[in-house]
């Protein structure tokens, strides 16, 4: 215990956030060695888990401190400011309203192939281990944070949305929504009378207001530079405010996962 206190004093955050990184790769390969025993295999697996949270958290924190120092030549009033922001924005997401459409974790290198089978994942590009850390990552974020979100959350068919959604918060809490394969559709080579379909048919769902002091969460795909909610990286949340059915809606903020996980810091 000493050892890891003077440790968090004399260590910077990117050294701290390696650190946490190593151990979760540790941890995961010592549950991954412990498949035949549920006790071991689950403690190992909680280990990792409580690892790869204070990883994103402390990468965040360095992210945010580099972002301050090139952004800013007074640095500390730029850090307030940041401050400022991330405890509004938590405020409110913490009080509901909003729809946050995330990415999916990060997926393995590939194409998904021509006979594409929804029911047959070895046709798709599916989570890679950083991917379902992510997701991991991404679902204790909500719960830590006191984020309220409306069950169940949507998820596009895909393989790869499906797990992001349920090993954030569960499979028995994801609901499968077919539209996610027609924002898939937008980045390939669709008509413009396609294009415009799928468009007017993303407005309808992002103007829907979740129920009062309760977030709605889409998990599904990037789009086009320019196109809908433009490109999004792994993980990362478009925050939404609905304005009702026919009233439009507005795109909030943009944030990564470090940036979303940073939020309480």
């Amino acid at each position: 215990m000493i050892y890891q206190r003077n440790m968090v004093t004399t260590w910077n955050h990117k050294q701290l956030a390696f650190y946490h990184f190593t151990q979760a790769g540790i941890f995961e390969r010592l549950k991954m060695a412990s498949a035949n025993d549920p006790v071991l295999y689950y403690h190992y697996a909680e280990q990792q888990f409580a690892n790869m949270a204070l990883a994103y958290r402390y990468k965040a924190m360095t992210d945010r401190k580099m972002n301050t120092y090139t952004t800013d030549v007074g640095g500390k009033g730029q850090q307030k400011q940041v401050v400022s922001l991330n405890r509004s924005l938590l405020n409110s997401l913490q009080g509901g309203g909003y729809i946050l459409y995330s990415r999916h974790g990060e997926a393995t290198v590939g194409v998904d192939q021509p006979n594409l089978n929804f029911q047959d994942c070895t046709t798709q590009r599916n989570l890679s281990d950083e991917g379902r850390r992510q997701a991991v990552v991404y679902g204790e974020t909500f719960r830590r944070l006191r984020i309220p979100f409306m069950f169940p959350v949507q998820a596009s068919p895909f393989c790869r949305t499906i797990e992001t959604a349920a090993l954030a918060f569960g499979k028995e809490n994801v609901q499968v929504d077919p539209f996610g394969y027609d924002i898939y559709k937008l980045s390939g080579n669709i008509s413009h009378a396609e294009q415009t379909r799928i468009l007017n048919s993303l407005r309808f769902v992002l103007e829907t207001q979740p129920p009062i002091g309760s977030n709605m969460v889409i998990i599904a795909h990037s789009f086009p530079t320019g196109v809908g909610l433009g490109q999004i990286p792994n993980m990362g949340t478009v925050v939404v405010k609905p304005s009702g059915r026919g009233n439009g809606y507005e795109v909030v903020t943009k944030v990564s996962l470090e940036e979303l996980s940073s939020l309480g810091e």
